[in-house]
């Protein structure tokens, strides 16, 4: 690899923070990428990328067009919120940027597609940032079960249960107050996860979601999903906010695997093998997470900088296969909504095509 990358970070206030605390220096500690110029319409915020990723007040901006004319970049990288999505990516491709972006591609499928369009046609490079998946122990499950030595898999159950049921208690009131709190911002982690244990797109998803009569939410907040995989694998997924005890909470996912000679079983971080002896009776093993330098974020950025130079053929989350995650989790919204089971292929093409 040559000179390093630079790049432009548009948002730079909680979730940009950690970026620029956390995943942004160490890119720079490989010679991979270095900062350009930070955006933030909020100018406290910039405190952030001057603190921790060494930008002069001159290299940090409010305005997102003078940011990019007055300074040349290779890619941006978006962290503002999915409702902002858009704006961004039409500067980055305006200026001749590729593009790093926090999940989802967007806020609603039609802004997803329109983007896909626009990235696609202009032939240009973005992945999205799908953190939970590339989380070790998820990983960890994922290279069990492709490992091939339990059988094939026959199908998969995720859980993912919080007691946040009063107000405020899941973070920003926004959560509280959208029409559909689980599915928008609780789900999207897991379709991914969920893809990449069964190397398959969706076929047809159904959804039952509510509210029960104590949670404080505008829409619902609980939720039970049943996924059908192109190859034919079955996956089921129990998500709540307002159960009365946290089982599964936020990194510390349940997943079990249904393999042909055995179940792989994460819980709280911990992975597991379950075979059954010749007399009957169940034994378990606990089998140690993979190993590696950095998960996550961190990981992500780095694949997206080898990926710019041609270190790698591809990303595991660019936009081209990410686009199946949103259009999982829009078709799990409409099916919600409906009470009707949906075909996510049918579902994606009719809004690409529209």
């Amino acid at each position: 690899m040559g000179n390093p990358y630079r790049y432009i970070i548009v948002g730079t206030a909680g979730k940009g923070g950690d970026w620029c605390k956390a995943t942004l220096p160490r890119l720079a500690e490989l010679g991979k990428a270095i900062p350009a110029a930070a955006v933030d319409i909020n100018a406290d915020h910039l405190q952030n990328a001057k603190d921790h990723l060494g930008l002069s007040e001159e290299l940090c901006f409010t305005d997102i067009n003078t940011a990019f004319d007055k300074v040349k970049a290779d890619f941006a990288i978006i962290v503002t919120p999915p409702d902002f999505h858009e704006l961004v990516v039409d500067a980055a491709l305006a200026h001749d940027m590729d593009i790093l972006s926090e999940k989802p591609i967007a806020d609603n499928m039609e802004a997803c597609c329109r983007i896909y369009k626009k990235v696609t046609s202009a032939g240009k490079k973005m992945a999205v940032t799908m953190s939970h998946r590339f989380d070790q122990d998820k990983q960890s499950l994922e290279a069990a079960v492709h490992s091939g030595d339990y059988g094939d898999l026959d199908y998969v159950i995720g859980r993912f249960t919080m007691a946040l049921r009063k107000f405020g208690a899941w973070g920003a009131r926004f959560r509280h107050e959208m029409v559909d709190p689980l599915l928008i911002e609780g789900t999207v982690h897991h379709f991914d996860i969920f893809r990449g244990l069964t190397k398959s797109d969706c076929e047809t998803v159904y959804t039952v979601g509510w509210n029960p009569t104590w949670g404080e939410y505008g829409g619902d907040s609980q939720a039970l999903i049943t996924m059908q995989m192109k190859n034919g694998v079955k996956c089921f997924w129990e998500g709540a906010n307002c159960n009365a005890v946290t089982l599964n909470g936020w990194t510390k996912d349940y997943m079990r695997a249904e393999c042909e000679n055995g179940t792989i079983e994460l819980d709280a971080r911990k992975l597991r093998l379950l075979n059954p002896r010749i007399d009957g009776e169940i034994t378990g093993k606990e089998l140690p997470l993979a190993s590696g330098e950095v998960w996550k974020n961190e990981w992500i950025a780095e694949m997206f900088c080898d990926w710019l130079s041609g270190e790698r053929e591809d990303h595991p989350s660019r936009l081209e296969d990410n686009i199946q995650c949103v259009a999982l989790l829009f078709a799990a919204v409409e099916s919600a909504h409906t009470g009707q089971p949906i075909n996510v292929q049918h579902f994606l093409k009719q809004h690409l095509n529209n």
